[in-house]
């Protein structure tokens, strides 16, 4: 039936060429933002997981500069005990010098007074945001050894978030601690007491970072005593500077890997929302050919009412 009140072809044609035009709008934002999600009316779930994600990836990134500022600080603290290693086994070398008969122990000691002076430098100066791993004072309130970095962001499947830290124990690299009535004791703070070998025996106390070899009292009982004491604090030494090796290790390992987590979770957010431009670019040219389809339709269908009217012409 042919009306001229109602073109159902034109209907028709104009509804699917709408419905085209709207296609290619959705295939345009899509080319031009990049995303296939890019808001909730979209694709709610995929854009609220994709949001969550990528608040999650901002936190890392700041867990990632949180474990670089403690490994700056496990790392001045470890050049300092190196250096400290240094010196230490440097006045080991002086006592030893000392010992032999007929040496003049006040020469030596004036070159153990300087490497002394560089001990208490070195740990003064080993300091990294404000804060001292090596010269510290224990009696000060909040005190504490344990040195925490935040080391992970965590999300549980609840949605609830957490931090977790790598601790790191100081109690056994500190080398001065000025506190006082504290169970704390620095390395090089560390008192020693021996007897002489003097028929009435009296005794010598000292510390690596203030023994004198030309002091009263002070014989070769006392410097045997001192070069042993100087050789365990050179062992424990060592031992510090292999524990915050370790300790730095493990920082940067983390941080390699929150920065691999934060490269996959970016991937992970890119397959949910990213458009893929390879396809949209095939799709945008398709519905382009029927955009002109539709025109033409519309065209043709809009053309039988003229048709309808050639009727009545005589």
């Amino acid at each position: 039936m042919s009306s001229i009140l109602t073109n159902t072809a034109a209907m028709t044609a104009l509804k699917s060429l709408q419905s085209t035009n709207s296609a290619i709008e959705t295939t345009q934002a899509r080319i031009s933002t990049g995303k296939a999600v890019s808001q909730a009316s979209d694709n709610a779930a995929y854009w609220s997981i994709a949001t969550t994600m990528r608040s999650d990836t901002k936190a890392l990134g700041t867990v990632q500069d949180a474990l670089g500022l403690g490994a700056a600080k496990v790392d001045v603290a470890y050049t300092g005990i190196n250096a400290t290693l240094d010196v230490v086994d440097e006045i080991k070398s002086k006592l030893v010098a000392a010992s032999e008969p007929g040496v003049d122990r006040s020469k030596i000691q004036s070159e153990i007074g300087e490497l002394q002076n560089q001990l208490a430098s070195i740990a003064e100066s080993a300091t990294f945001s404000g804060e001292n791993w090596l010269s510290t004072d224990s009696s000060v309130a909040g005190y504490s050894a344990t040195k925490s970095v935040v080391a992970s962001f965590n999300r549980a499947s609840d949605g609830s978030v957490s931090l977790a830290t790598i601790d790191i124990d100081t109690s056994s690299t500190v080398l001065f601690d000025a506190g006082t009535g504290t169970t704390e004791v620095g390395l090089l703070d560390t008192e020693y007491t021996v007897n002489n070998g003097a028929t009435t025996p009296v005794a010598v106390t000292y510390t690596v970072a203030t023994l004198d070899i030309t002091a009263a009292n002070v014989d070769d009982t006392v410097l045997a005593d001192m070069i042993s004491n100087v050789d365990a604090t050179v062992e424990a030494l060592t031992t510090a500077a292999s524990d915050l090796g370790s300790s730095k290790q493990r920082i940067n390992m983390q941080s390699e890997f929150v920065g691999d987590l934060m490269n996959a979770i970016d991937r992970g957010i890119g397959k949910l929302v990213d458009a893929d431009m390879t396809e949209e670019s095939t799709r945008l040219q398709a519905l382009q050919v029927q955009q002109q389809l539709g025109v033409q339709s519309l065209s043709i269908a809009n053309g039988n009412a003229q048709t309808i009217l050639s009727l009545f012409q005589g």
